[in-house]
């Protein structure tokens, strides 16, 4: 994820809010990977106001999606740490592909300070203080475990992955969309509120961090091992 296709998902998602023959979206990605999360390589070459720019529009994006009021689902095809996993949390419903990939928020080994607002939608699936500890030790789980603590709600083979996706949103579709969607954002009420608080203050530190030798260093350590196994 880098900012245009923070750019691009964003104008997408409220595009279909507005439009009346869109019932609901399933979020998907290539087998093997939901998303790998931020793009690493990319934002490490951006400046101060370029990166502040990023992750404002990074917040801003995870506010509209968590807010969005139409069924959202995420068919997780593989790897989603850090970034994909939080996309995958403000979907109502998660099946993820059965194999080895990981699913997590690993942002604090990678050195980067996860906003509170980040913490209060994990925990909303998990609890607070599970998502507490596994957010201080950067902890990345299988499907199985991820099941176990209640991360995700399935898991299917790769291949009939979109079929149970389509299934569930059936499930949903078949109630009053009204009621549903209005259900949806009145169980989201204290959530979508923390969403929208100020995140200035919060901006701030995680941008402080960003730049300290110790994590641009982290930083640097996984974009050349990104880049070798490209290589190789």
């Amino acid at each position: 994820m880098n900012e245009q296709m923070l750019d691009e998902l964003k104008k997408m998602i409220i595009s279909i809010e507005q439009e009346a023959n869109i019932f609901g979206v399933i979020l998907t990605g290539k087998h093997g990977f939901f998303t790998a999360g931020l793009d690493l390589i990319e934002l490490y070459g951006y400046d101060e106001a370029q990166m502040k720019n990023f992750w404002t529009k990074f917040l801003d994006f995870i506010k509209i999606l968590s807010s969005f009021k139409k069924p959202l689902i995420s068919a997780i095809s593989g790897h989603s740490p850090a970034g994909g996993c939080v996309l995958a949390i403000c979907s109502d419903y998660r099946v993820m592909a059965e194999g080895d990939y990981i699913i997590g928020l690993n942002e604090v080994p990678v050195g980067i300070i996860v906003p509170d607002s980040i913490f209060e939608l994990y925990a909303f699936w998990i609890g607070k203080a599970m998502a507490y500890r596994n957010l201080l030790e950067g902890k990345l789980m299988n499907p199985t475990e991820a099941k176990a603590i209640g991360l995700i709600d399935a898991t299917n083979p790769i291949d009939s992955l979109m079929t149970l996706a389509l299934k569930q949103m059936k499930v949903y579709l078949a109630l009053e969309q009204t009621t549903w969607q209005q259900s949806k954002l009145n169980l989201r009420k204290a959530l979508i509120e923390k969403m929208n608080e100020d995140q200035t203050e919060t901006l701030e530190k995680l941008l402080k961090q960003w730049w300290s030798p110790s994590t641009r260093s982290i930083l640097k350590t996984i974009i050349d091992n990104l880049q070798g196994k490209r290589g190789g």
